[in-house]
């Protein structure tokens, strides 16, 4: 059975504290996916600043036996990390593991449901 995971890709920054709710992101994820069957790790990755980044993530991955892997870049817009770093990144993973079948997922800021979901949070501090 293939073993599909999934890795929450973030920019990194120097103070730990930055990292803290994309842990929590991970581990809502990594419960919801377990709770629905799909199973499979779920990591982060960091383009700069922080570990791991998305080479070792996606071999830590790979040597877990996944299969396939998609991306999830938690940026708000696509700015030249998205089109262009990270292109190049997925490339050379791709090229590294080249059994394991990796998708890169558009930045989560993209997502009408994530706006529609910021919206409900502003207004809920509408006073």
């Amino acid at each position: 059975m293939a073993t599909h995971g999934m890795i929450l890709f973030g920019h990194g920054a120097r103070d730990a504290r930055w990292k803290e709710p994309f842990t929590r992101l991970a581990a809502k994820l990594a419960a919801a996916r377990s709770a629905g069957g799909a199973g499979g790790p779920v990591d982060l990755a960091f383009l700069e600043l922080m570990t791991p980044d998305l080479p070792q993530a996606i071999a830590a991955q790979a040597a877990q036996g996944c299969t396939a892997i998609t991306v999830v870049p938690v940026f708000f817009g696509q700015g030249g990390h998205i089109r262009r770093d990270l292109p190049e990144l997925i490339a050379q993973c791709q090229a590294a593991h080249p059994d394991v079948k990796i998708d890169c997922a558009t930045a989560v800021g993209e997502d009408d449901g994530v706006l529609d979901a910021i919206v409900q949070y502003c207004l809920t501090r509408d006073t």
